[in-house]
């Protein structure tokens, strides 16, 4: 496993479903840890001060990660959280920068409840996990790159079908989040894309019926095309809850 792969995963499996949260914030983070979870403060004690009530108030922890992306210094990890025995169950997706000693450094993160719906022919969740194709990763971060600022920020949807087969396209979404052209025009910030293989995954802020959301999108491709995705995303928080400098 890559090494900053690894260190995330540790981060949670160690730290968040194992209970080591001091050893292992300690262990894979590096000189800082700048935070974008908005309700945890920046560097090690504000982890502790956020995570070690949990544990107390969450004693079953059942984590796994889904889908991963190593891109550079960044990480990207989707995840599947059941707490004490189905009482709550969250997707959570998560964003890593990391230094030269490939410890995390920053993090952002959207979480959302996990739905179960038996009448459902797919979940937030299920899917491909395999990367694949990893000769065409620049290609396919430049056309998500596109798609997002032609699309998605610019509202032309003329080139919507360039993009996407919309008969074939597969979504994985909560069943609030709505069909995917639905937000055509509504992302007003795509702050991060990165990739790995098939797979690319693009960070964005979007205003939606007066309301901010952060919005993780998760692509899997085919022959230069959209065919499945993920999507998690939340409402931002106003201003007066924050504990950092907010989700971006």
């Amino acid at each position: 496993m890559n090494r900053k792969l690894e260190n995330a995963t540790n981060l949670y499996m160690e730290g968040i479903r194992d209970g080591n949260v001091r050893d292992a914030v300690t262990k894979y983070t590096g000189r800082r840890y700048t935070q974008h979870s908005t309700g945890v403060r920046n560097g090690i004690e504000g982890f502790l001060e956020f995570f070690e009530p949990f544990l107390e108030r969450c004693p079953v922890r059942d984590i796994r990660i889904v889908r991963s992306i190593v891109d550079g210094q960044y990480v990207f990890v989707q995840a599947f959280q059941d707490i004490n025995n189905g009482a709550a169950k969250w997707v959570t997706t998560d964003l890593f920068d990391t230094d030269q000693d490939d410890k995390i450094i920053e993090h952002w993160d959207v979480i959302a409840a996990f739905e179960s719906d038996p009448g459902s022919e797919h979940d937030q969740i299920d899917g491909p996990t395999e990367i694949q194709d990893l000769g065409s990763t620049i290609e396919n971060k430049e056309i998500i790159r596109a798609f997002m600022c032609d699309v998605m920020v610019l509202s032309q949807r003329d080139k919507w079908d360039t993009y996407v087969d919309r008969a074939a396209l597969v979504l994985h979404c909560a069943s609030d989040v709505g069909a995917f052209d639905e937000y055509v025009g509504a992302y007003n910030q795509v702050f991060k894309i990165i990739g790995q293989g098939n797979f690319v995954v693009a960070y964005s802020r979007i205003f939606r019926k007066g309301q901010e959301m952060a919005r993780f999108d998760l692509f899997r491709l085919s022959n230069g095309r959209i065919e499945e995705l993920w999507v998690n995303q939340e409402l931002v928080p106003p201003q007066h809850e924050w504990v950092n400098g907010g989700k971006f």
